[in-house]
């Protein structure tokens, strides 16, 4: 059961609004019914209210988008409907089906009778972001979704699975998957370039750069927003955050703490979700808590070997 939060009706089957969070009956599901922020961002004089995915609303002959253009349909009964509200899921299993790809291509690639001696130019190529191959692209984005290990892929997705959920209701579909996608990008980026510049730089991947930014929205959004690390202990999530970006000051910092781990990268991505929560402060209503578990922290260290092997920056 949950309550209206506008005329405090029971619902067994409440909905939820994709654009503010909130939790309402059939009567006020509507936007316009229960007085959305999000109202205030949407310019339509027809009344026409967006999920946040496809532009094409937005265009009055419905031609403007590329999908649109191409034929693909992106309503709620086109092939593409399912993105809608689930690009948290989606992002979750490219993670998994990419990692399998690294086992296949460190099995293939290794010595017969022993796949932990391989050949790491082809795995550096697709699934590493390389700073002696920087402008390697697709590794730009087949990167965040490479993980160095099934620890480091087993945290980021827990942290993914339980935050990404709630900021991608709040800020709609298409703005979380820009969101996971560019932090994702610039925290690695980040990484390497800063590497360079101080002469230490290694290949990196893992999404804790796109993990961390959507830790920094929900910190900006909702700074209370009860968390259950380890499933049992008590926390808010600016109090975690506070904790998990002075540690990764530290490590950054300090020779051989945290090594292996692209601290770096997980500060920036943090950054990016902190700025990107006060640009859309205000719009959003922030209800719920949720429970954390498992792991050293998104993108934690983990143990050598394993796809990524040693020697490579995990984020």
């Amino acid at each position: 059961m949950a309550k209206c939060d506008v005329c405090g009706r029971e619902e067994n089957m409440p909905y939820n609004c994709s654009q503010c969070g909130g939790t309402f009956c059939p009567e006020h599901r509507l936007p316009e019914n229960h007085d959305c922020p999000g109202l205030a961002q949407w310019n339509d004089p027809s009344g026409v209210f967006d999920s946040g995915f496809d532009d094409s609303v937005d265009d009055p002959d419905g031609s403007r988008s590329l999908l649109d253009r191409i034929g693909i349909d992106t309503g709620p009964g086109g092939p593409l409907g399912y993105f809608r509200g689930n690009m948290t899921f989606v992002f979750l299993v490219l993670m998994w089906i990419t990692f399998a790809a690294q086992l296949a291509v460190q099995t293939f690639t290794g010595v017969v009778g022993n796949p932990s001696f391989y050949d790491p130019t082809v795995f550096r190529a697709l699934f590493t972001l390389d700073p002696q191959n920087p402008l390697y692209l697709w590794t730009w984005v087949t990167s965040i979704f490479a993980h160095g290990g099934l620890f480091h892929i087993a945290v980021n997705s827990i942290v993914i699975y339980f935050f990404g959920r709630l900021v991608e209701d709040y800020i709609g579909s298409r703005e979380f998957a820009i969101l996971f996608i560019v932090s994702g990008i610039l925290a690695g980026l980040g990484q390497i370039g800063i590497g360079i510049l101080m002469g230490d730089a290694v290949p990196v991947l893992g999404a804790s750069g796109a993990a961390l930014a959507i830790m920094g929205v929900l910190t900006i959004l909702n700074p209370g927003l009860k968390v259950y690390v380890y499933f049992i202990l008590p926390m808010p999530i600016w109090l975690l955050t506070v904790l998990f970006a002075g540690y990764s000051v530290f490590a950054a910092s300090a020779p051989g703490v945290g090594a292996g781990v692209a601290h770096i990268a997980h500060l920036i991505g943090l950054g990016i979700g902190l700025i990107y929560g006060n640009y859309v402060k205000g719009q959003i209503r922030t209800p719920n808590q949720v429970q954390l578990g498992g792991g050293r922290g998104p993108g934690g260290p983990g143990g050598p070997g394993g796809p990524g092997g040693p020697g490579r920056g995990r984020f």
